[in-house]
């Protein structure tokens, strides 16, 4: 801390800002709430002083506040800043912070409360939270089961460096949101300018020579090892050390279902799909890399591989079940571990490790042949009308060919036909919205703000994309010159709901009757339409001829910078 005054009458509204500028925040993500005003008034001050601060985002729902925070920081992977509104407005964004959470990344949120209720000394915090907006308890205490660590800022001499506390607890592994309760208050009280010392970034951590060694011979001593990762791209450099590390010692790289971002490239001839059920009886070494949950049920353990987990958190606080089943934990930094892995790839058994990649390319020139049978033949339908998502999937790969695209997926139904025809093969390319549906739109918006010129491709189901906040989302694209081509892939109805319904009760009333309840969105209007009043580019496609076409003119109207929506009627 220092001893400089910013101001003879700087409040706790500048020792905010002064904090989240000197914790290395782009931007502020807020939904405007009432006890903002002291925060406001510092940024105008900043704004025609001249004097740095974090670029404030004015968006007009929570969940598009947090969401676009997650976005940002899946690209650019360090803590950001997102105000909400007291009690409330933490509830209503509860579900995208929960969503943080799950997709490890830092952001520092705040909301507010009131401690006098206008019985204080000093200004009136209004009566609002009197009658409405506070919780036995505090925010703090609501925030605590979806985030990493939840307080209250007690006082406006600390406040600055409980929010670099906040950042640096949300910036480590794992990483994710860090909740801070300002009361209005502390916002209003005089701040005698002693700032926070400038955030620094986590120190690295290695696996040592000791712990790397015997996990190198276990390679070296398998028949049929398999890698199997969920998020080992979302690591700084996690990526392309994982590509070095499969390609020093031959294995193949299994990402599952619940792989959420890329981790590998998915036109390599390593890439072993995404079902780990084949190696259960076969693989004599599973490595989990980056694998919060590869086994599922929980009980179905392999039958005779020993399994080796690299995760820098392997054991997820988050998680309230979790079972890997490891026999051994390399516990580093994942980049730092299989880039130690990979120098170690000496004295291979030579036969061994032909008679793998031979196996290996058996799969992947079948999985290849599938890939392009189910393309052939989804464009080889001749239907009235309707599309075969495989169909959409395969013609938005081939349009984005070397376009450097980014993906964020919010499908259900066919997250499987997105991964398996997309084929991303790059770091950064792919994300899966994480947590409740509802958020894509928010995510991708905040992926492209981090992406520059790269175009941003949001897949959502039309059941996903009833549950987002679509009014605000498009509002905050068009305020802030976010330009993304949304895909929805439309069959109609809630199929994921619809499926367990026919899973469970298979010969019930619903089965007797056709009356399907909670999954018929028959009655939505055509979904592109939503886009027309903020004069957005929209597409509706109901047959595969005007698929490509529609697509192209979409992608050229996001290259001119405005968003364009493609409604899709689907097949199933």
């Amino acid at each position: 801390m220092t001893d400089t005054t910013t101001s003879p009458r700087a409040d706790g509204g500048d020792a905010l800002v002064t904090a989240f500028n000197a914790v290395g925040a782009d931007y502020l993500f807020c939904s405007s709430g009432s006890e903002w005003a002291p925060v406001w008034e510092s940024l105008a001050r900043r704004h025609r002083d001249g004097l740095p601060c974090p670029r404030y985002l004015d968006l007009t729902h929570e969940t598009v506040a947090v969401g676009m925070a997650t976005g940002y920081g899946l690209v650019s992977r360090r803590p950001q800043g997102v105000l909400l509104h007291a009690a409330p407005g933490l509830l209503q964004g509860s579900m995208a912070v929960h969503g943080a959470l799950l997709a490890g990344v830092p952001m520092v949120v705040s909301s507010s409360e009131s401690t006098t209720y206008g019985d204080g000394p000093g200004q009136d915090p209004g009566g609002q939270w009197y009658r409405n907006l506070s919780i036995v308890g505090g925010p703090h205490g609501v925030a605590t089961p979806f985030t990493k660590w939840s307080t209250e800022a007690a006082s406006v001499h600390t406040l600055p460096t409980m929010v670099t506390r906040a950042a640096e607890l949300a910036w480590r592994a794992p990483a994710g949101p860090a909740y801070l309760n300002v009361p209005l208050e502390i916002l209003l009280e005089e701040w005698d300018g002693r700032e926070a010392k400038p955030l620094v970034p986590p120190g690295s951590t290695h696996s040592s020579p000791e712990e790397v060694d015997p996990v190198a011979q276990l390679i070296r001593e398998a028949r049929n090892p398999v890698i199997v990762t969920e998020t080992a791209g979302r690591e700084a450099g996690g990526f392309e050390a994982l590509v070095a590390f499969a390609e020093a010692w031959n294995i193949p790289v299994v990402e599952p279902d619940s792989a959420v971002c890329g981790n590998f490239p998915r036109t390599h001839p390593l890439h072993a799909g995404n079902d780990i059920g084949p190696w259960m009886d076969e693989a004599d070494l599973i490595l989990l890399v980056n694998c919060r949950a590869p086994f599922y049920p929980p009980s179905r353990r392999p039958s005779k591989a020993q399994v080796v987990v690299i995760d820098e958190v392997p054991q997820r606080p988050h998680v309230v079940y979790q079972v890997l089943f490891a026999d051994r934990y390399l516990e580093g930094n994942v980049t730092n571990t299989l880039r130690q892995l990979a120098k170690r790839a000496k004295d291979l058994d030579e036969a061994a490790v032909a008679v793998r990649r031979t196996a290996q390319d058996e799969r992947h020139a079948a999985e290849q042949a599938a890939v392009a049978d189910a393309e052939h033949r989804a464009g080889a339908q001749q239907q009235a009308e309707g599309v075969d998502p495989v169909l959409v999937a395969a013609t938005l790969r081939e349009l984005l060919d070397g376009a450097q695209g980014i993906v964020v997926d919010e499908t259900i139904t066919h997250s499987r036909v997105v991964k398996r025809h997309l084929r991303t093969a790059a770091p950064d390319s792919y994300f899966y919205v994480q947590g409740g549906l509802g958020q894509g739109i928010a995510v991708a918006l905040g992926v492209k703000l981090a992406a520059g010129d790269r175009p941003v491709v949001l897949t959502i189901g039309d059941g996903a994309f009833a549950y987002n906040p679509v009014v605000p989302s498009y509002d905050a694209s068009k305020a802030y010159e976010l330009p993304l081509l949304i895909v929805v892939f439309n069959n109609r109805v809630y199929k994921s709901m619809n499926l367990n319904h026919r899973r469970f009760y298979p010969d019930g009333a619903a089965a007797d009757t056709g009356e399907w309840l909670g999954t018929d969105l028959h009655r939505l209007p055509r979904l592109a339409q939503f886009a027309e009043p903020f004069g957005m580019h929209t597409e509706t496609v109901d047959t595969a001829q005007a698929l490509g076409p529609a697509l192209e003119r979409a992608l050229k109207a996001v290259a001119e910078g405005t968003t364009a929506v493609v409604d899709v009627l689907v097949t199933r």
